[in-house]
């Protein structure tokens, strides 16, 4: 018989062994499945990508057991510096700086490689034995009925469990087979997604440089080395991403000025399109959605990965409470908890890195004014600029207990 406290999650990325270790600590038997084979998954090559931590997720982190394992190689963002401008001009005088000072609780967030953040997954659900994990197989087929839920590999094996949660990125298949339809539109912009090192220190700094084609995020990594993410429109990064590493540094260096000296390009070079994408529910029969299957938003803010695992945090102690109360944790009533939870939040923030984009990736000199004008006024403005320190922190709204630092 199927235990319906089993869990079945689809995508072994960052926010499904994320949630598999979450539940499992909180006594659910967990099955994690990835089309990816594990030793591609356990990679410990640096390929240049990296993400942005922010102080609650890194609390999650904690929680789960990850956090010790990576502490080591993770890099504290001790300011944020936000400001206008354009290429090969240097940035505007008017701009916004959040200090470490702003924020009672420590750094605003963390820069952590992929490399390190993936692998301490990893080993963390080796160590668990309330996880099972298939990798190399792909999900064709999946029921949801009264009685539980069942999976199809791509083998022919079959895999039951009480609740299915897509933890499978932008193009679920998990959400498409179980007709979940999505909402957005394209940005008109491509990401180019980098790492670099450079002649000098960086000071745990972080930079957000707005430029009429998109945004500039310069992110400190340990040493010399600083993350980039960079916004273009299609054919211009297009033709970026094309030229060999001697003409991308040359289209980079006048975008990125000369307060860090010489650049080098360190890793891999990627790209993707922007695309504001919002599935329209986040939970079907037997089944929730976590992460980009959720929602996908431009990376003006460095929100994604947090968004997700703050969806890792609200459904693990929703599904938690349920169960504990004797309810089925894959119940309409309980799943729609979930999405009250999330929905609103991760809409509004979709929307607000929307309209940022927007306002800010133009060179109309009206609303460069006024951007310029706001950014000096909310820079001068202490309270404002705590408000603005603890969202990006994620330690604004309703906070699930992970995010807290607080077991289930």
């Amino acid at each position: 018989m199927t235990d319906m406290r089993d869990i079945l999650i689809v995508g072994g990325g960052l926010n499904g062994p994320s949630l598999a270790l979450a539940l499992a600590q909180a006594g659910h038997g967990v099955t994690l499945i990835d089309a990816l084979p594990a030793p591609t998954r356990q990679d410990a090559a640096f390929d240049g990508r990296s993400y942005a931590l922010a102080l609650a997720s890194s609390r999650l982190l904690q929680q789960i057991g990850v956090w010790s394992r990576i502490a080591d190689q993770a890099q504290p963002m001790t300011e944020i510096k936000v400001s206008d401008g354009a290429a090969g001009q240097g940035p505007s005088p008017f701009f916004l700086h959040f200090e470490e000072g702003d924020l009672d609780d420590g750094p605003m967030g963390y820069m952590v490689e992929d490399r390190f953040l993936r692998r301490a997954l990893l080993e963390a659900m080796d160590e668990t034995p309330a996880i099972t994990q298939i990798s190399g197989r792909k999900v064709v087929d999946q029921m949801a009925t009264p009685g539980g839920v069942s999976v199809t590999l791509d083998d022919g094996s079959t895999l039951s469990g009480g609740l299915l949660v897509g933890a499978d990125g932008r193009q679920s298949g998990t959400a498409q087979r179980a007709g979940i339809k999505r909402t957005g539109w394209d940005y008109g912009q491509t990401a180019l997604v980098c790492a670099i090192s450079h002649e000098r220190p960086h000071s745990g700094i972080a930079h957000q440089f707005f430029m009429p084609p998109g945004p500039l995020a310069i992110l400190p990594l340990p040493g010399n080395r600083s993350s980039i993410v960079w916004s273009e429109t299609h054919a211009e990064a297009a033709r970026i991403q094309a030229l060999d590493e001697t003409g991308y540094l040359a289209a980079l260096r006048p975008r990125f000025g000369s307060f860090l000296g010489e650049i080098a390009l360190e890793g891999k070079r990627f790209c993707y399109p922007l695309k504001l994408s919002l599935a329209n529910a986040f939970y079907g029969e037997r089944l929730a959605l976590v992460g980009d299957a959720a929602h996908g938003m431009h990376p003006i803010a460095g929100q994604g990965l947090n968004a997700g695992l703050r969806d890792v945090a609200s459904l693990a102690e929703v599904l938690t409470d349920a169960s504990r109360r004797g309810e089925d944790i894959a119940s309409p009533l309980v799943l729609a908890r979930y999405q009250q939870w999330r929905r609103f939040d991760t809409t509004t923030l979709a929307l607000a890195t929307d309209t940022f984009n927007k306002l800010f990736s133009n060179d109309n000199p009206i609303l460069r004014a006024t951007r310029d004008l706001g950014l000096g006024l909310a820079n001068a403005l202490p309270g404002l600029r705590r408000g603005f320190v603890r969202e990006a922190a994620g330690l604004s709204g309703d906070l699930p207990k992970l995010l807290q630092g607080r077991p289930l």
